[in-house]
């Protein structure tokens, strides 16, 4: 991987609560991005992380949109852009609220229509910018101001949804690990065509933890398997080395659980229940990596 550009487009004077792990991400979304960006951004934090009009603290252009439309207005931007031949990177960076929930319509259709454009979902696991209301992205056990008893539904398997779509790439990762981001955005911006990636961003005040421990649970998340990190380049998974090490040895899954007020007294059936879940997505995962190197060997010989 090249270095990482020393030039910041995000500054240093956004409203960003601190530890705020969305910041951290958009700021190497948009090192790997460059200056000749576009970002479309729905109605989330980050409308508010950039600032009142006229000031902001963006670097690059953004259109602040309504929550659903992100991704029916970032393909109208990409047909403007191919009808001029402009070759310009065009970005939603988007919560789990418009995403998962009231975005995901817009967001099938675009990338059905083959679009141009990645589209980036950072995911603290509510609807952060309106009080931390519960999402479908919000996992089995954790309290919202809408389940203050903790949460009774699975996350919504978003990545698997996309995954249906056949796009031709498509990426998570997490904010505690910069390089990834860094390097995922990369190599989806060489691509053409519709690109998605889902990035875990851990929320200080939303997860009810310390905010100098942000790096740490987003650490937690992925070494306890709760966070898979991969690619699909044209539907082939490669599994990234975080989950590797994951799959074959995990911390256990209480010291995440226990790191975060927002699971507080929770019921021993359901963190079976989390556990299991948990479980089944890394077998699933391991099982489809084996399938592709088995494939691959064959193909060599």
């Amino acid at each position: 991987m090249s270095s990482i550009p020393t030039t910041e487009y995000l500054k240093k004077c956004t409203s960003a609560c601190p530890g705020c792990s969305s910041s951290l991400i958009l700021r190497y979304v948009l090192k790997a991005a460059g200056p000749n960006t576009v970002l479309v951004v729905p109605a989330c934090c980050t409308s508010i992380l950039q600032g009142a009009y006229p000031n902001t603290s963006f670097g690059v252009p953004v259109y602040n949109v309504a929550f659903g439309s992100s991704a029916a207005v970032a393909s109208g931007i990409a047909a403007a852009c191919e009808f001029l031949g402009k070759d310009t990177n065009i970005i939603v960076y988007a919560g789990d609220g418009g995403t998962v929930d009231i975005g995901i319509q817009a967001l099938s259709g675009a990338l059905e229509r083959e679009t141009n454009f990645l589209y980036i979902c950072y995911d603290n696991e509510a609807y952060g910018n309106t009080g931390m209301q519960r999402s479908g992205s919000t996992p089995l056990g954790a309290k919202t101001t809408t389940t203050p008893t903790g949460k009774t539904h699975l996350k919504k398997d978003l990545d698997r949804i996309i995954s249906a779509h056949n796009i031709p790439y498509m990426a998570t990762s997490c904010a505690s690990y910069p390089k990834d981001i860094y390097a995922k955005v990369t190599k989806a911006l060489s691509i053409k065509g519709p690109k998605f990636m889902h990035i875990l961003a851990p929320c200080p005040p939303g997860w009810r933890y310390s905010s100098e421990k942000t790096i740490e649970l987003g650490k937690l998340a992925v070494k306890t398997g709760v966070w898979a990190m991969y690619e699909r380049e044209y539907g082939k998974l490669k599994l990234s080395s975080p989950t590797i090490a994951a799959i074959r040895k995990r911390t256990p899954i209480e010291d995440y659980i226990n790191a975060q007020e927002r699971y507080k007294n929770l019921e021993p059936a359901v963190l079976t229940r989390i556990q299991q879940s948990v479980e089944y997505n890394l077998l699933l995962l391991e099982r489809e990596s084996r399938e592709e190197e088995n494939n691959e060997a064959e193909e060599r010989t």
